[in-house]
This record gives structure tokens, sequence and C-alpha cells, in this order.
């Protein structure tokens, strides 16, 4: 005799056996699962229909037979020992507590149960009743659920009422460092900080009793705890599940570390925004303001409430509203304007100066919506800058008044054709080292002289300027070119200017020969541009510049065309920035090869040089150009040798009548006969021989020179009344239009000069 589930355990049935039996077998198919009585040996001997339909068993294949006959093979021998154990320690064991059972069908599939057990004494002794029931649904309803809590892209962790965790995903692990067995039954305070724990179990206790969905992020400030007991911001949603183990709280959690950066980037960089000396304000496409910081109202005066909304026209002076919309239409082609300078009025209608910086704002899918602008107030920049601008004039007048001093005006020189040009700097006071000298040294020579002090500024202008005093007083003494260079060199190391260089270059011109004597100190060539020909460098050895010492110069003669035109220049003319010397140094001669005719203008020529080669120079040093054209042939010449003898005076007083007489230029006759005895006298006398006497006649001149070989130079002097010499020199001086001694490498020439 047995009863149905739920008896306890030394209950009696006493009515009559089969009523008895009968009313079992009865409720036991009305059961609505499947009901198997088994014996203390394991023996079934009752089933219900349910227990056909379940397993797949007919009832008499079931009856006497094992209860393992509907246990899986791999959980028959643990079966057997769970069974022993519960014929001895008999208790009912509710439906599904906490075991995963497996029940086999006769077809060999296996599913998962739950089992209910419940003792039953009787008269037969104990039976075991036990309620199978088939929770495939439910378990494949709950391999679901889980599926889905892994895919779940936040950490998920699932507690009960008690705040045990019992269920979580792999982002759990990821996030919180634990691995999922670690967190399995534990407080869920575990994964909250120890500042936070006890709110936090007020919190889960209220919540318990007022269950709610609470989306993410809702307005609370939440940390997490990691296994390496670090803290990170997070954000937690929670939603109740009512289920039949009762009620489970299921949270999601997001690591929000990522966004509390950017938000706290964000309200850094709107701090500084706001916080800007700048103004700075945001428009959209169309010009109407949208953003207007606190320094925006500082500049303009005007609220934020009197601006957003408004175009931003509003900022700008009447003759400026063009601007206005060319910056827009840039702003909408999506080009930044950077560093633009313009007039904006205040609310008071006071004009402003300002520098302002404009970029386009882009949607994410880079799409221009809007603009920013920075706008800095630079009036007193402005100012300052019209004060510097008048100042800088100012000194710059006084420095090219100086330096203009300092350079001199050279002198108009009778048949000589010249242009000069200079420039000075670009950069700084303008004031630097260049210069340029013309020298007449009679007897139809000229000497032409052009300098470049390195550097620039007052120290350079004042080098130069002891230079060209100097090498015009010793040009005038009639040095040669290598003699007045060695000569400068001494004044250059004199002047104990530290690591002080200078290029200069000297040559004299002779206008009867077309002789050209050049001496250059490291100096840029002289060109020589004549009609019909080539532009060429006039030859001239290589020496270093002046003042590095210990050099002996050299000199070389040329003889040019007639007509031909020198060309003379400092580095300022072919060496500008972001160019290369040698290129502009070819383009210099390609354009005198175009300028070049039998009569050209030298000033039209001077400046198509300087147009050309400055005309995007910015930053140069100070340039200076000179073009001199030689002098044209002189009328006539006449030259003889005399021994150095008494009787060569009167040769030479007959050799000049009969010269000027075949000249038709007796005018001076008597002048000339009279200052060519003194000057012979003096060289018979005093020198060596032969004696040159050189003739040369030109529209308005007589010059006459008398060479021999004694180096020794005649000086005027005053001679004693009872003396019978020493006035011939004075008597020169007194008679003649102009007169001088020039060494030579033979001795020295003495000449004279008489205007006819």
């Amino acid at each position: 005799m047995v009863v149905p589930e739920g008896c306890t355990c030394g209950s009696r049935i006493h009515t009559g056996p089969r009523a008895a039996e009968e009313r079992f077998r009865g409720l036991l198919e009305a059961a609505p699962d499947a009901m198997v009585i088994v014996d203390d040996t394991g023996l079934i001997r009752l089933v219900n229909a349910q227990t056909e339909a379940l397993f797949g068993h007919r009832r008499e294949e079931l009856l006497g037979r094992p209860v393992e006959l509907l246990v899986p093979g791999r959980f028959r021998s643990a079966h057997t020992e769970h069974r022993n154990a519960y014929a001895h320690n008999q208790q009912v064991r509710p439906m599904g507590a906490g075991l995963d059972l497996y029940g086999l069908r006769k077809d060999g599939t296996e599913f998962p149960v739950e089992i209910s057990l419940s003792p039953l004494d009787t008269a037969d002794g104990l039976l075991i009743s036990a309620a199978v029931r088939d929770v495939s649904d439910r378990k494949a309803a709950e391999e679901r659920f889980r599926g889905l809590l892994e895919a779940a892209p936040d950490a998920m962790v699932i507690v009960d009422d008690t705040g045990l965790i019992r269920l979580v995903n792999a982002q759990t692990e990821a996030l919180f460092g634990h691995r999922r067995e670690e967190l399995l039954g534990r407080p869920v305070e575990l994964l909250v900080p120890g500042r936070f724990r006890s709110a936090h179990t007020e919190h889960r206790n209220a919540y318990a009793h007022n269950q709610q969905v609470r989306p993410m992020g809702a307005g609370l400030d939440l940390y997490g705890l990691r296994k390496d007991g670090t803290e990170f911001p997070v954000e937690i949603s929670l939603s109740p599940l009512d289920t039949a183990d009762g009620l489970l709280i299921s949270a999601a959690v997001r690591d929000v570390s990522d966004r509390k950066r950017a938000e706290e980037r964000i309200n850094e960089l709107a701090a500084l925004v706001e916080s800007s000396q700048d103004a700075i304000l945001a428009k959209t496409l169309d010009g109407h303001i949208t953003y207007w910081n606190a320094a925006a109202q500082r500049l303009y005066g005007f609220t934020a409430a009197e601006v957003l909304g408004r175009h931003v026209s509003v900022l700008a002076p009447s003759d400026r509203q063009e601007e206005i919309t060319a910056l827009l239409e840039r702003l909408r082609e999506g080009e930044k304007v950077e560093h633009f300078e313009t007039l904006r009025v205040t609310s008071s209608g006071d004009m402003l100066d300002v520098d302002v910086t404009l970029w386009p704002t882009r949607a994410p899918d880079g799409s221009v919506v809007g603009a920013c602008a920075i706008v800095r107030d630079i009036s007193d920049r402005k100012r300052a800058e019209a004060e510097l601008t008048e100042l800088y004039e100012q000194q710059r007048h006084i420095a090219l008044t100086l330096q203009r001093s300092l350079m001199g005006t050279p002198p108009a020189i009778p048949g000589l054709a010249t242009a000069s040009r200079y420039r000075p700097a670009t950069q700084g006071a303008g004031v630097g080292g260049d210069w340029f000298d013309l020298i007449p040294l009679g007897a139809g020579r000229v000497g032409v002289l052009i300098g470049d002090v390195m550097g620039r500024g007052l120290e350079a202008a004042a080098v130069m300027g002891q230079l060209r005093s100097a090498s015009h007083a010793l040009a005038k003494t009639g040095l040669q070119p290598r003699q007045l260079m060695q000569a400068l060199d001494t004044v250059v190391a004199d002047l104990d200017v530290p690591d002080q260089l200078v290029t200069c270059c000297y040559l004299i011109i002779a206008a009867d020969t077309g002789e050209v004597t050049l001496c250059s100190a490291g100096h840029l060539p002289v060109l020589v541009v004549a009609p019909g020909d080539d532009t060429r460098t006039l030859p001239s050895p290589v020496n270093a510049p002046l003042g590095v010492g210990g050099v002996i110069y050299e000199q070389s003669c040329s003889t040019i065309a007639r007509g031909a035109t020198l060309v003379l220049y400092t580095d300022g003319l072919i060496e500008t920035p972001g160019t290369d010397i040698e290129d502009q140094l070819v383009e210099l001669v390609a354009t005198l090869d175009k300028l070049a005719t039998a009569s050209p203008d030298l000033e039209g020529v001077a400046d198509h040089v300087l147009s050309t080669l400055l005309a995007d120079a910015d930053g140069h040093d100070d340039v200076t150009l000179l073009l001199t054209q030689l002098p044209a042939a002189p009328l006539a010449t006449a030259a003889t040798d005399l021994p150095c003898d008494p009787r060569s005076v009167p040769a030479g007083r007959e050799f000049l009548d009969k010269t000027l007489a075949a000249w038709d230029c007796t005018d001076r006759t008597d002048d000339a006969r009279l200052l060519l005895s003194e000057i012979l006298t003096n060289a018979v006398q005093h020198g060596q021989g032969p004696i040159g006497v050189h003739l040369c006649r030109t529209d308005t001149d007589l010059t006459v020179e008398i060479s021999d070989r004694s180096h020794h130079l005649p000086q005027p002097r005053l001679a004693a009344e009872d003396e019978e010499c020493g006035r011939g020199l004075l008597l020169v001086r007194t008679v003649s239009d102009g007169w001088g001694v020039r060494p030579t490498d033979e001795g020295k020439t003495t000449w004279f000069s008489l205007k006819v």
C-alpha cells in the first residue's frame, strides 16, 4: 500500500486494501508529472501513464525493473549510492532542489528533469515516490537567457533579494577582473568600493521594496571596484526579474571612464574658452551668433543676451559689410582664415582694430555646419606700430643722411659719363658699408673706386666713412691701384675692428690710351659692356679682402674699346634671399647684353638693372651700382724720348713748338714752353734717362707729361732770396691749370695741363 506525494513519512492507510489501492492508483494517474514508485531495493513497483509518455516505455516494461533503467548510464553508479543514502535518511525533497538531473528515454535520448522524492511507509515496507518533470523547455529558455546575457555589450550582474550574485557574464569578468567562480554566491558589495558599501546595502534593500526599471546613467555618480583595488566610474541600469526562485535583480554595468575623461576635458576647455582674454564667438553659416564668451562682452560691450541670434554684421562698420559676406563665403567652402586684421565696432559705436581668426566647424560626416572666431583687440599694437614706424622713419632718415654724408658726392668729371644708384638695406636702419668714389687724377686720368664693408649698421658705416676718406686722399697722391690697396689694408688693420673684412676695387682709366689698370681686393668682378659685343669680365688677379693682412696685392692692365661701359657693383645687387649668387650674376650679364647699344642711356640702364634684379627682393643688403663710360679719345697725341742731358731741354722745347704748331694750338705756347723747360730741367738735374715727353690735346685741355727713371718725387718748396733754384715747381703750380706727380713702376711722371 502506498500514499501519494505530499504525505509525510510514517503515515499508514487503514481503509480496505482493494478500495485504498484503487483510490491511490486513481490519484497516481491524475498527477500532472510522471510518478515512479520504487521499493527500498530500487525496483519499480508502480508507474502512471505520464511515465510511459515521458520515458517511452510501456508499463509492463518498467514494473519490477531497477529504477536505473530510467537513468543515463554515466549517472547510474552515482545514482545507486544516492538512492541507498536516501533510504537511510528519508525526507521530502521538493521539485528542483538545485541538482542537474537527467532522464533516459527508451530510444536512448537524454533530457533534463526535476525530481521530488517522498518516502511512503506501507504494510509492505518502505516505498519511495518520485515525481519526475521534464524541464527541457525551461532549460532551453535558461540557455537562451544565458546566451543573451553573454551577448550583452555591458557587464551583467544578476543578484537575488539578499544581495548574493547568482549570474554574471564574460563582460563582468573582463570589467572587474574576477573569475566567474569568484563572484557567484558572493555579496554584490564585493564589486563596490569600501567607502560606498554601507550606503549601497541600504539602496539595495530600498530597491527590493520599490522595484522599478532604472535606466542607465540616472544622474548618480557611481563607481566600481576591480579585483586589483582600482576604482572606475560606472553607469548602472537596474531591472527586477520575478522568477520561480524569487526576486532577482539584473544590473547592467557600463565603464564610463573614457566618457568621464572626455566630459572633464570638455568642461576644462569650456572653462578655458570662458576665461580666455580673447573674444570667442560661434555662428551659423548664415552668420547668426550662437555663442558669446565673457571676453567678447568686454571687447564689444554687448551682453550675450543682446547678440545671441543676431547677425554677425552688427559688429562690422557699414563700410565693411561686404567683408563679412566674403568671410562667410570662405568659411562655407571650408577655408580657415588666420590673422585677418580689420575694423570692428563696439556697442557704443567706437572703432576697434582687431585680429580675427576664423575656422569652419564640421559635423561628424565632415560637412561644414558653422564657424568659430577668435577676435583679439590690436588697437594698442596698431598705435605702437604707428609710433614705431614714425620713429623708424626718423631714424632711417637720420641714418641715410649720415650715410650720404659719409659717402660724399662724387664730382662730375668732364668727358666722363657716369650713372650711380644706391639702395639702403631693407632691414634695420638701412645704414651699411657700401661706398663708391670718382677721383680726377689729372692728365686725362680718372680713378674709380667701389667698396663694401662687411655687415651693416653704424659700425660698418663708420668704417666705410674712414676708408672712403683715406682712399680718396691716397688716390690723389697718384698711387697705383695695387699700392692703394696695400695702403688701405694697413688702414683697416689700424682701425682695430675685430673680424672686419672689406672688399674693394680700384681702377684707373687713362683717357688717351683707353687703358684701365685694376686691382681688386676680394670684390666682385668688373663687367665691360661694349657696343656690338657680349658683356665680359675685366681681367683681374684674385686678391684677398682688406683686413686679412700679410697680402701682396697685384694689379692688371687692360685696353678696352672707346665707348665701352664699366659696370661696378656690390654684393647686395646679386646676393638676395632665396637666390643663388652665381645665377644672379648670370642674370645681370644677360640684362646688360640686352641693353648694349652704340650710345646707351646710362641712367636708364641703371634703373632697368635694379628693377630686374631686385624686383621681388625682400631683406636685401645695401646696394651700390656704378656705370662709367670711357671718355672719347683725345683729339691728338704726340710723344718723344730724350736723353738725360742738358741739351734735352731745348730739344724738348723745339718738339713742343713743332707739335703745337701742327695742331694749330699756339695760344698757350709760351706758357707751355716755360713749364716744360722747368720740369725738363729738374728731370735732367735730378732724374735718370731716358726722359719721355708726352703731349695730349682735347677740346678743352692741353696736357704735357714728362717721365724719368727716378723714383724721387719732387716737392714744391719756398726758396730763399739768395738761392738760384727751388722756384720751378712753384712756377708750374702758379701758371698751369693743373699739375701733379705720380709714381710709376719705372720711376715717376710729372704733368701739367693748360686750358686751350
